[in-house]
Order: C-alpha cells, then structure tokens, then sequence
C-alpha cells in the first residue's frame, strides 16, 4: 500500500532546527556567527541592545536568523575563574564541595551560584579551576533565548573558547583582548587550554596608536608574554610553544611586529573580523567539535 501524504504530518511534534550559530554574549551586545550553507558564506552580525535585556537580544537574533542550535561563549564579565585546591572528594560530589570552597571568596551568595570546574591534563598541583556565574542571570538569559526559539547545546567562557583556534599538536600561546577588558593570555593546544592568566594595565590596548605602541606599551607586554612562556615551560616542563597568536582588536599587526623583534617564535596577527566575531566564531567550532566527538 501505498504511503499517504498525511502519513507524516504529526501536528504535536514541533520542527527541530537544523542551523547552528556560534553566540558571544556581553552585556549590552551580542555577536552571531553562521558559518557556510551550501552556497552561501559565513554569516556575522552583531546586535545591541539595553543592558541585560535578554529578550531584545535574543528576538533580534531570531529575526534575522530562525530558529536555531546555539552554542554560548560568554564574555568575561558574567564570570569569575579561580583556582583553587580540589576537594579529596568523589567525582560526583565535587560540584557541591566545590561550593563551599568558594564561598567566601565570591560575591554572590551561595544560593545564587552556579559553577563548574576544568582541569589539565598537565596539572602539577592539587588545583582545580572553577568558574562561578551568578545562577539567576544565567537562568534569565537561557530562557530568554528558549522563548525566541532557539535551542542551547552548550554554555562557555572565553578562555575554553581559545581551545578551539586551532585544531593540530603545536602549543600556540594566545593574546586575546576585547574592548576595555583585562588581557587575557592563554597557551592551546590539540583543542585543550594547558594554562590562562588575565593581564591587568592593557585595558585600551585596542586604542593605542601604531607610534605609541612603539613607545614602551609593545615592551611592557613582551614581558608578560615572557612571564608565560617561562610557566609554561619550567612549571608545566614543556617544550617552548611554536608560535604567538593575536587576537585583538585596533593597530594588531603592527603590534604583531613589534612583539615579533623581541621573540624567535612567529607573531602572527589573527585575520578574523572583530574580537568579538571571533569568539562567536570559536563557540560555532565548539559544537562542531562537540559533533566529531
């Protein structure tokens, strides 16, 4: 017999979308990135919005986009990273012992905190890293985006987001900087983060002129790629990393150049768009990779 063509309509079952978006979050602007469909190419946009209206976020984003799979990389302010001892606990109770070692030394009460931890495989101490957001705002945003329609696969922060710049063997320290932030500095590699520091002094990196980097600030922040370096290899005893990325908004070459004189490692400028397109781009790869797994 014959297959009908109401066999399979089912008026209960609601459409599960099939487009993916990468989506970087901070507080009044929100970054989208599409990458390529059939024979049209990726996709970027930004859209602002009043500060922590997530619904005016999200219903823009719907607008342009439909519905979608999102994968969230949040910027650095809805968070807090610290690294503590890890608690001589089971695995399945670690969350809740983690708790209660960072409770005073966060500013949120304990009831309005919702966190997780990440490891090395290179770890050399008992330490742990956790990160804390505040669970009401997370709450607020994740369902703000479940009213527009879009589904969440996943949540993250900046520094994992660098996990996913490269996907090969070669230890690669990273400079990342977004407008009017703490520089942060990590060292990926094979879609791992094996160290992360934030860097304070540099918040109008992305401002300074071409001349002025010339003038000290290029200096002062070899210095603190230096520093890195040095833990990474002394404290982690790994080979030195094989190259220096940057991400960075503003005069970022001739940055690259500067820093290039004072290291034997390749600089090299990210050729991206926008910091922030570029972490939108980053939470995109994590759910591909998240696919491949």
């Amino acid at each position: 017999m014959k297959q009908s063509l109401l066999d399979n309509i089912q008026f209960w079952r609601k459409s599960v979308p099939t487009l993916e978006l990468g989506i970087y979050i901070c507080a009044e602007r929100i970054s989208v990135f599409q990458g390529p469909v059939a024979e049209i190419g990726a996709k970027a946009m930004a859209f602002s919005f009043k500060h922590h209206d997530w619904d005016s976020a999200f219903s823009q984003v719907a607008k342009e986009f439909g519905l979608a799979k999102i994968q969230i990389v949040l910027a650095s302010d809805f968070y807090q990273l610290l690294l503590v001892d890890k608690p001589n606990v089971q695995a399945e109770e670690l969350n809740a012992a983690l708790l209660w070692s960072v409770k005073d030394i966060v500013t949120q009460p304990v009831t309005n905190i919702h966190l997780d931890y990440f490891e090395s495989s290179k770890q050399t101490s008992n330490k742990v890293n956790v990160v804390v957001t505040e669970k009401s705002l997370l709450t607020a945003l994740l369902l703000a985006a479940k009213s527009a329609g879009f589904q969440t696969v996943g949540v993250s922060i900046e520094e994992m987001a660098m996990s996913n710049l490269f996907n090969d063997n070669q230890a690669r320290l990273v400079l990342s900087h977004r407008e009017g932030q703490e520089l942060l500095l990590t060292v990926v590699r094979a879609g791992e983060v094996f160290m992360q520091r934030r860097v304070r002094g540099f918040q109008q990196l992305d401002k300074i002129s071409s001349e002025d980097l010339a003038y000290g600030v290029a200096d002062n922040l070899s210095l603190e790629l230096q520093r890195s370096m040095d833990y990474f290899e002394s404290q982690l005893r790994e080979a030195p990393v094989s190259s220096i990325e940057l991400v960075i908004d503003g005069e970022c070459e001739q940055l690259a150049n500067l820093i290039s004189a004072n290291f034997n490692q390749a600089v090299t400028p990210h050729k991206g768009a926008s910091v922030d397109a570029t972490f939108a781009e980053l939470a995109l790869a994590e759910t591909m990779r998240g696919q491949s797994q």
